[in-house]
Order: C-alpha cells, then structure tokens, then sequence
C-alpha cells in the first residue's frame, strides 16, 4: 500500500514527483468521487508548470467514475469556491500548491455548496480509498468541458463595493507571477482606479520568487514600486490568491491583524449589529472596532474549515484572521484575496483618510509584535514552561487554540504547528509598544529555539 504523505489536515500538498503525480491525482480523482457520490464536479489549476497534467489526471479519475467534470481552467481557488455555489454543482477541486515551493503542487477540495472537505469532515476517507485504489467500475464515463464563470465571478467581486464612490486612486499590484494578475486585468475597466503592475504575467518558473509576500525579501518590489509612483495603496498575493496584503502609502507592510479590524468596520456600517468572527491570536483591536460598531465579535479558532464552519453557525457577515485570510458571508462563507482590497479601496474613498491614517490610531492602541515562530525540540514542553511562570498572575487563560494568557494591560497567545516542532507567539499590549517589546522578549528568552519561518 502506498502512504499518500501528501495528505494534509486541511489540503493535498505534495513535491513534484514523488509525492504527487499524475497516479496519484487520478486515484484522488476516483476516491473523491466514491467518497462523495457527486454527478459533477468543478475542476481548475494554478499557474503552476505541472498544474494542467495534475488536473487532467484528476479529471479523469471523476469521469472514470461516472461524474462529469466542468473545467475552469486556469484560475485561482477562490474562483473553484465560487464556481461551486453558482454552478450548483457537488463539489470543486483546485489543483494548486498557493506558495510552496516550485516543484510543489496540492489540491483543496469542497463539496457542494463550498463547503471545505478538510482532514475530519471526509479528507482522510479520501485518502484512504486513494491508498486502496479499489474501486467500482463506472456504468457510463463522465463527460468534461471547458466553462467560462470568470465575467460571473468579477460581477459578483464588482457587487460589494459602491463603484460610482470609487476615486482615481494609485494602485500598486504584485501578483508574484502568479494568477491575481488576471482578474485584475479583468476587473480594470470597471474601476478609476491607475495599476502600477509589478510582476504581472502567470509563470510557473517563478522567475522572482515563489509568491509569498509574508517573505521579507518579497516584499520590497511592491514597496519600490509604490514609493517611486507615489501611489495610495499596494497589493500582493500569494500564487492562488486567497489571500492578499496591503503596504499603506508610505510604504510600510500593514499586519493582517489590523486589515481585520477595518474590514470588520466596512461591514459593521453596512449590516449593523452584525456577528464578525475573529481568530484568538491577536484580539483587543477587532474586539473593539466591533464594540465600537455595533456588532458582536465571536472568537474562532484559527483555520479555514473552523472560520467557515462557525460563520454559517452563527451567519457571520465577515470573519477574519491575522493571516490574511478573510471570509465573506456572500461570497458562500469562502475566503477570497480579491474581496478585501475593493473594500479598503472603498473605505479610503469614503472616509478621505489615507490608508496609514486609517489603521494608525488601531496600531498605536493595540501595538502587536507580529507572529514568531520559533523552532524547538519539544513544544509541549516549551508551552508547559511559558504557563507556570505566567498563570499565577494571569487574569484570564483561554484554550480556544494553543494557549491565550491575558493580564491587564498585556496578552499573548502560544500555539503550536500541527505539522513541525514549531511553536508560533503573539503579543499584543493596550496602548504600550515599549511594554509589547520587552514581553516579546521575555517570552523568546524563555522558550528558548531558533527561528523559524
């Protein structure tokens, strides 16, 4: 029996290949298709080289199974999300490795309605019936063909912002050669809006890096382009662009944490007494931007399957997490890295504030250090040692995820990988940056490591 180690909790992610092939993608193919029973399904792929024969191979495991198979083509995932619900077909599948390395590539899966397949809610059944690669002979092959949604989709994109407000502002976008590039084309003549595009065109070669702007060194190409055009705002994505980042006009990289906070606002002005959902690693500013607004912050752990599963429990208008992840009641409970830039676009429109006017008050009353991670040789351990020197003289200990210790005027939160020895800190203080600092510190000397990505 094979181990399909390219199983993850959440997703398939695997090097090219060894642990994922066309072999692989086919059996995947034919075990989502025994495991959910679908009549169709929604396939696409990334920009990357090996995304198109990876998808082909997986397609013809579903139509060996008797489903018919709706091709996007070349998309990013929130397009597969999207094309799920307004197709009303049974499920989606992307073929994409979003920012892993180059000769990665994975597959996320929903079912109907986009609702995420994850390790506890199908993902291991799938694996396992992969792994067997026993299956029933199909009564009739499936059909394939190629569908258009993209027109659909930036109609729905264009839907949650008021475009007669929009003015002619200056727009920096980094794709990172990977998929963005082509729904902002799309979207452009729709908007006032001036592109400066770095890095625009698809390619898989990944001839500037692997699209992850969460990297240091990825981010200084949008930060060049921005000052040097003098723009208003930048915007870059990760490779299936699902999530995105912001640089105010100054050029600094503004926290996801904070992003959360206006979005929240965004919404709250628009759906008053709304629930929001946030994730427990950084709290004190989306808790306050929601109290301030009206509505009713709802605490979630972080993770898409969690976030997706506790908006559509409570219906959640918007849900956020500090990783650049932000989730849209309308936009079927997904997450999508187009949504969020339109409406900070719009909200800085709206309010004649810069987008460093606009997170900066945020940033001063809840200065947060940004998330750590260090690696080390036993987490359980670390953590156990961070919590008796703290706890006596905590006010509150939550276990939402990890562990999140808070005192008056401080708080952190400590969670570990599920995947590597790697502990991951967050600090973040009431108003004090000094205070922050030297608590970071205090926390690294005493768990001890090296750093980690």
């Amino acid at each position: 029996m094979d181990s399909f180690s390219c199983f993850k909790a959440y997703d398939v992610r695997g090097r090219i290949p060894d642990q994922l092939n066309e072999d692989i993608a086919y059996r995947i193919g034919r075990a989502y298709a025994a495991f959910l029973q679908p009549k169709t399904v929604v396939v696409g792929y990334d920009i990357r080289l090996s995304s198109q024969s990876i998808c082909g191979a997986l397609s013809n495991g579903l139509m060996d199974s008797g489903v018919n198979v709706f091709n996007i083509g070349l998309c990013g995932t929130e397009e597969i999300y999207f094309a799920t619900s307004h197709l009303e077909v049974d499920g989606g599948i992307a073929v994409t490795a979003s920012h892993n390395p180059k000769d990665y590539n994975g597959m996320k899966f929903v079912r109907e309605d986009s609702k995420p397949i994850s390790a506890d809610t199908g993902l291991n059944v799938i694996k396992l019936l992969a792994e067997r690669n026993v299956f029933a002979v199909g009564a009739q092959r499936g059909s394939v063909q190629s569908v258009d949604v993209k027109a659909d989709y930036v109609k729905h994109l264009l839907g949650y912002v008021d475009v007669k407000a929009l003015k002619p502002l200056k727009v920096v976008c980094n794709a990172g050669n990977g998929g963005a590039g082509r729904i902002i084309d799309l979207l452009e003549p729709h908007l006032p809006f001036k592109f400066t595009k770095v890095f625009h065109q698809p390619d898989g070669d990944f001839p500037n890096g692997v699209p992850n702007p969460l990297l240091e060194e990825n981010r200084q190409p949008t930060v060049d382009a921005l000052l040097k055009e003098n723009a208003d705002v930048g915007i870059a994505w990760d490779g299936d662009f699902d999530r995105c980042f912001l640089f105010d006009e100054k050029g600094r990289f503004i926290e996801g944490y904070y992003i959360v906070g206006l979005l929240a606002e965004s919404f709250l002005k628009k759906n008053p007494g709304s629930n929001i959902i946030h994730d427990p690693r950084l709290v004190w500013n989306t808790q306050a931007v929601v109290k301030e607004f009206g509505g009713n912050a709802v605490q979630c752990k972080s993770g898409h399957a969690f976030i997706k599963e506790m908006m559509r429990k409570v219906d959640a208008v918007y849900g956020g997490e500090m990783s650049a992840h932000h989730y849209f009641r309308d936009f079927f409970y997904c997450d999508s890295g187009m949504v969020p830039w339109l409406l900070v676009l719009e909200l800085i429109c709206q309010s004649g504030k810069t987008l460093s006017q606009l997170v900066e008050e945020c940033i001063a009353r809840f200065p947060a250090s940004g998330e750590i991670n260090r690696t080390v040789s036993d987490a359980r351990t670390v953590i156990d040692k961070v919590l008796t020197h703290y706890m006596p003289a905590a006010l509150d200990i939550d276990y939402t995820d990890g562990v999140s210790v808070s005192f008056a005027d401080w708080r952190f939160n400590l969670r570990m990988s599920n995947t590597e020895p790697v502990i991951r800190l967050n600090v973040e203080s009431r108003g004090n940056i000094r205070l922050m600092q030297q608590k970071t510190a205090e926390l690294l000397a005493l768990m001890g490591g090296t750093p980690a990505h």
